[in-house]
């Protein structure tokens, strides 16, 4: 029973550190809040500045998703092994510990843009991104959501 016990605790860590790099990066830079203008016009961003930053956004968008697909295929994979009938302790490890290693590669690839796009903007600009990102609300993870959080 405690071998259950430490895989489920071992599976929300992981979903948590999921759900926050990908809503601190991922809806921030790419998509931004539904119904307000995207991330590009809230900077008022010039016309050489906005060429600039979309074709960064290209790349990163593209990895970015690619990755999140491949940590949802090991979610997957994870969660199905620690729910079947003989869970295999070594399987349900390299799943977590895949899991982990592309969350790492996310957060590096959202640092990397940052870093880039930081030199795109002025210091008001900056300014205001700061501002988005730390006004942003990380969704928790579904596996949390089901236990009663918001």
């Amino acid at each position: 029973m405690q071998h259950r016990g430490l895989v489920t605790a071992l599976i929300l860590s992981v979903l948590l550190n999921l759900g926050v790099v990908g809503a601190a990066g991922y809806r921030a830079l790419v998509r931004d809040r539904p119904g307000e203008a995207d991330l590009a016009s809230r900077l008022k961003l010039d016309a050489a500045q906005r060429t600039r930053w979309r074709g960064l956004e290209q790349d990163f968008v593209r990895e970015l998703d690619a990755g999140w697909q491949e940590i949802a295929r090991h979610r997957e994979a994870l969660v199905r092994e620690v729910f079947s009938e003989r869970p295999d302790p070594a399987r349900i490890e390299a799943a977590r510990a895949r899991i982990a290693e592309v969350q790492m590669q996310q957060q590096q690839r959202v640092i990397a843009q940052f870093l880039q796009e930081r030199e795109i903007l002025n210091t008001e600009q900056r300014r205001e991104l700061v501002n988005v990102l730390l006004r942003e609300e990380p969704a928790a993870p579904r596996e949390r959501q089901l236990h009663g959080g918001k």
